[in-house]
């Protein structure tokens, strides 16, 4: 069992923030890296709020607002262990994925539909 809870508490205006819980009362700030590429992002802040929680911030780099999928891996440091991670997506390119799915589930449905139009008429 981790040490640590982490609990998304939203993305706004470039900023990722989050509250981290100790699951034990030893009052320790948990060491918290996040990589993104696996590169160490810098000016990630924790500050305390209340007995054994933390608010952690993240600032979204400019880098990671580009075509294609960006994750983030937020870890505690001392164990490695995962807490959590976020993507953001964006650009043409996961827009013209987006289409093609859904291009191959209107073709889906529609042979579920001729399927299920030529089974109504073959049982009555």
């Amino acid at each position: 069992m981790s040490a640590y809870t982490l609990t998304n508490t939203r993305l706004f205006e470039g900023v990722w923030d989050g509250v981290i819980t100790a699951n034990k009362d030893d009052g320790i700030p948990p060491l918290i890296e996040v990589t993104l590429l696996e590169k160490l992002l810098e000016k990630v802040s924790l500050t305390p709020n209340g007995e054994n929680r933390w608010i952690l911030r993240i600032p979204i780099p400019t880098t990671a607002i580009a075509d294609g999928v960006h994750t983030f891996l937020i870890r505690e440091a001392a164990s490695g262990e995962t807490l959590d991670s976020f993507s953001i997506i964006a650009g043409e390119a996961v827009a013209e994925d987006i289409r093609a799915e859904m291009d191959l589930l209107r073709a889906e449905l529609d042979m579920l539909k001729r399927a299920f139009r030529r089974h109504c008429v073959e049982t009555t």
